[in-house]
């Protein structure tokens, strides 16, 4: 009587990698916020399948039949027969091809740093190396701005109305933007964000010159109110966005830290 061989799971470097990553996105997307690091709001769900389908990939490619065993064991056994007649010869050339599989458990390591630790958002560093202009092309006169100060802008929005905008909408207003710190060699600082199409991939810089204020430190986020400071005729080289700074306001780094596009 034939008995149905049984399944079992048995670790496998491949496996349990496919296990750590699955894992290392669902922590991110699932049980936080720390995907919005990463990617855009709405690929939330893409993510979570993604883990799931990768922690199911790993536990199948972890399953095997005890026939499988059996084989492996026949397979070991005649390998063991094998070395014992040729341990000597092999002895000189110092391999031992049992190691392999111990190696492949190294890859691992990356996998379970990043569900342990992950990356942490985009900072000065990109901003400093990827600065681009956000704004309409083309100068114009732009819509008021809403009543009462200060008025809470993006930092995209600033940097549009500061170059592109002939009607001076900013004019006597005063405005709140919030951001991190970066800092150029020459001790000129601003507040930056980072804007996103789709992901932290495409990221683009959106910074505005702060003056009249001392700089706080690299990263930081804070929350500056002041007024716009006029720099050049719109739409020319001279017009960049620049904020004279009456209050500077420390504040934690926003769950979400990437500006939409």
């Amino acid at each position: 009587m034939t008995t149905r061989p049984r399944t079992r799971l048995r670790p496998r470097p491949q496996g349990v990698l496919l296990i750590l990553c699955g894992a290392a996105l669902l922590r991110i997307a699932l049980f936080s916020e720390l995907y919005l690091r990463y990617v855009k709001e709405g690929l939330r769900p893409y993510l979570v399948v993604s883990g799931v389908a990768l922690i199911a990939l790993g536990l199948v490619g972890m399953i095997r039949r005890d026939e499988d065993a059996h084989e492996d064991e026949d397979a070991h056994e005649a390998h063991e027969a094998h070395e014992e007649h040729g341990r000597e010869a092999r002895a000189g050339h110092g391999h031992d091809h049992t190691r392999n599989p111990r190696i492949a458990w190294l890859l691992t390591a990356p996998a379970l740093a990043l569900l342990l630790f992950p990356p942490p958002a985009l900072g000065s560093y990109s901003a400093g190396r990827e600065e681009a202009r956000a704004a309409a092309q083309g100068t114009g006169t732009f819509p008021e701005l809403p009543a009462g100060d200060p008025v809470d802008l993006t930092l995209g929005a600033f940097a549009s109305r500061a170059e592109w905008d002939t009607g001076a909408s900013m004019k006597d207003r005063t405005v709140r933007l919030t951001g991190f710190v970066t800092r150029d060699d020459d001790g000129t600082w601003y507040i930056a964000r980072l804007l996103v199409t789709c992901c932290a991939a495409d990221a683009q810089a959106l910074k505005v010159e702060i003056r009249g204020a001392d700089a706080p430190a690299a990263d930081a986020w804070v929350t500056v109110t002041g007024t716009w400071h006029p720099t050049g005729k719109p739409g020319s080289d001279t017009a960049r966005p620049v904020l004279d700074a009456a209050s500077v306001k420390q504040v934690p780094a926003p769950s979400d830290p990437y500006e939409k596009r």
